[in-house]
């Protein structure tokens, strides 16, 4: 096999760099995986339905939005023959937000959040932090012909910073350099998202016309009503119904992770190094794709099924 020349390591390092900044949750990176296996002519197949596979066929799968699984069938597979199989996983350590994330501390609103994974979770201060995930939202369809409301599970990402893990001064934690810091998760990472003197100045009145409007039970949410309003911050809501194009009580549930502003990129003296979070495992998760879109050429004409 010829050595790779520098333009096409290079070319490589920043396709990697590319799916990383496309997939800041585990909903993205299934997303951009999905959408680069579109573009290699593979097909998406139902999971609950039977399949009709061809040999010379290529074909995914996904679910919960989180999972991809992709496939080929060789021109020469056969009933019993071999599986070449590569696996990884879309999701990386990360701080997640809690069912109830809505915490207020010392004139602040706070997010409450959790570990996921085995982190490092003393990189997560003094960065430029927002969230990303995914939401349950009310919209309106059309079944057979009929508007009728629907819930929908759509990945959202607010790409700017909202909020910072900080440290603190070097004037109250005189000993830190000396002791170290021993990160406690529930005290300290408690991310800043604003100010309660802020939000009240900011605060909207409720419209007391609303109160006896008969025709507001028409916009309430099927399901959960108020309850995402009531379990996070009504900011945060806001800013999430403001990406997805929706009112704040039409999201009805979220599942929601902290998110590294901060883009991943190709860097060094030399450009010979990547920068960036949650390369593990979302290199292997490029990688595997690639050499499975990169293969097929050869794949497709042998006996076995490379997934």
């Amino acid at each position: 096999m010829p050595t790779p020349t520098e333009q096409q390591r290079q070319a490589v390092a920043r396709g990697l760099v590319d799916f990383l900044n496309a997939s800041w949750t585990q909903f993205e990176a299934v997303a951009a995986v999905r959408s680069r296996l579109q573009g290699a002519g593979f097909i998406e197949l139902p999971e609950g339905e039977a399949w009709n596979l061809q040999p010379g066929g290529k074909y995914f799968i996904t679910r919960n939005m989180s999972t991809v699984v992709a496939f080929a069938v060789g021109g020469k597979y056969r009933p019993g023959g071999p599986f070449h199989v590569v696996g990884a996983h879309t999701d990386s350590p990360c701080l997640k937000l809690k069912p109830i994330s809505k915490v207020n501390k010392h004139g602040f609103l706070n997010i409450g959040v959790q570990p996921y994974g085995g982190g490092l979770w003393h990189t997560w201060f003094d960065r430029d932090l927002t969230v990303g995930g995914r939401c349950l939202v009310e919209r309106i369809q059309e079944v057979n012909g009929t508007p009728r409301k629907v819930i929908r599970s759509e990945v959202v990402r607010l790409s700017r910073p909202i909020c910072r893990v900080p440290n603190l001064a070097i004037h109250l934690s005189r000993n830190v350099n000396a002791d170290g810091f021993k990160v406690n998760l529930q005290e300290h990472m408690v991310p800043i998202l604003a100010t309660s003197t802020k939000e009240e100045q900011l605060q909207e009145p409720e419209d007391p016309t609303n109160s006896k409007d008969d025709s507001k039970a028409t916009k309430q949410p099927i399901l959960c009503p108020g309850e995402v309003r009531h379990a996070h911050h009504s900011l945060l809501v806001k800013l999430l119904a403001e990406q997805l194009q929706c009112r704040p009580e039409e999201i009805v549930d979220v599942e929601l992770q902290l998110c590294d502003t901060q883009a991943s990129t190709v860097a060094g003296a030399y450009n010979e190094f990547i920068y960036s979070g949650r390369l593990d495992n979302l290199c292997m998760c490029h990688c595997a794709t690639e050499g499975l879109v990169g293969s097929l050429q050869a794949e497709l004409a042998q006996d076995s099924i490379p997934l």
